[in-house]
């Protein structure tokens, strides 16, 4: 069985690796070691469920044999019982292994960067995207991630017209990459004296962070420009040059910062978002000529997409990728996004499975 080949050669690997992890001048070379411990890690999970599914296996065909041989009606019972529980198991371990086989996505343990830009709907779609990213960063929050903004344009009312961010901690992507989309709320806003519902939009797009190894930007390839932050109504935040726009050339992707006093804090954290567009970019790219593979996947790729519906009057949320509703609105606005990606992660998992048998 082709499964059970592929068990075979990571459990192998795993022992390899627990050989080397033991081994003093593995262990003298710091950086050879972390290697080691870092794959070691990554097969502990889908080992530890093969050798329980091969226990299983063992005591299924255990429990087979005695039924074939001579047994009073009581054992006879007790036997069928256990061979009826083995074989449920068994089904549920070979069910979990064949989601731990699944190719991992290379991203899924990075940092992300998002990006929130308000759409259609003026005040209201700030307010909205303000909305958003006070839910993200409630969500980090919860995950025990670090939430670090890096560019920001708000509004007199204390909405965002953009706002960008990176959350840093392990798996951020693998939970946050279904969030890239169309953003849609309606409800009444504040600044709505008639009391009618609006609907609103805000754009999300979930980059990963790239780093510099992957992305390769030749100095040349860019312009720094530096100039003096403004605020609301064109006030200066600071007296010094300490805003910076880097453009791309190659690309014409153009990225600034000035929400830091530093010059050069600003140059650092552009780069960091540029790098994370170029890597998107080059992805994106890879991606189109998979078209298959794109359609499979459960809202990673078009920002265009309408994704969710956050509904006030109804206290009712809806991802519309997969048909998902919860009447849980206000716990969702402040970020219990589990319930929501969990449904999201299952069917992706679901749709992969069914795509190779």
């Amino acid at each position: 069985m082709e499964m059970l080949d592929k068990l075979d050669a990571i459990e192998e690997r795993y022992q390899e690796l627990e050989r080397e992890l033991s081994d003093p001048a593995v262990v003298m070379d710091q950086e050879r070691f972390q290697r080691c411990a870092k794959a070691h890690a990554e097969l502990e999970e889908i080992v530890t469920r093969y050798r329980q599914y091969k226990k299983v296996v063992s005591d299924l065909e255990g429990a087979k044999s005695m039924l074939s041989g001579q047994l009073d009606s009581e054992l006879r019972g007790l036997a069928e019982a256990e061979v009826e529980e083995l074989s449920k198991k068994k089904e549920e371990l070979e069910r979990k292994l064949k989601v731990l086989l699944l190719p991992r996505d290379p991203n899924d343990e990075k940092n992300v960067i998002m990006e929130i830009r308000a759409g259609a709907g003026g005040e209201e779609a700030a307010l909205f995207a303000a909305d958003l990213f006070r839910m993200y960063s409630r969500y980090a929050e919860r995950q025990g991630w670090r939430v670090e903004l890096m560019s920001s344009s708000p509004t007199d009312l204390g909405g965002f017209k953009e706002v960008i961010y990176v959350v840093e901690g392990r798996g951020a992507y693998s939970r946050l990459k279904y969030e890239s989309g169309v953003h849609r709320v309606q409800r009444v806003p504040e600044t709505e004296a008639a009391g009618r519902i609006h609907t609103s939009t805000a754009t999300v797009a979930v980059l990963p962070e790239a780093e510099e190894v992957e992305i390769e930007i030749r100095p040349e390839d860019l312009r720094i420009d530096v100039f003096r932050s403004t605020g609301h109504g064109g006030q200066s935040v600071n007296t010094t040059d300490s805003s910076v726009r880097i453009v791309h050339l190659p690309t014409g992707l153009v990225v600034t910062c000035q929400d830091e006093r530093s010059q050069l804090k600003n140059k650092e954290k552009a780069m960091r978002v540029l790098r994370a567009r170029l890597l998107d970019m080059a992805q994106r790219e890879q991606q189109e000529e998979i078209t298959e593979a794109r359609r499979s996947q459960v809202g990673t790729g078009d920002r265009s997409e309408r994704v969710r519906t956050y509904n006030f009057p109804q206290n009712r949320v809806t991802d519309h990728r997969i048909g998902f509703t919860t009447h849980r609105l206000e716990a969702v606005m402040d970020g219990e996004l589990d319930e929501l990606i969990d449904a999201l992660f299952t069917v992706d998992q679901a749709e992969r499975l069914r795509k190779i048998g």
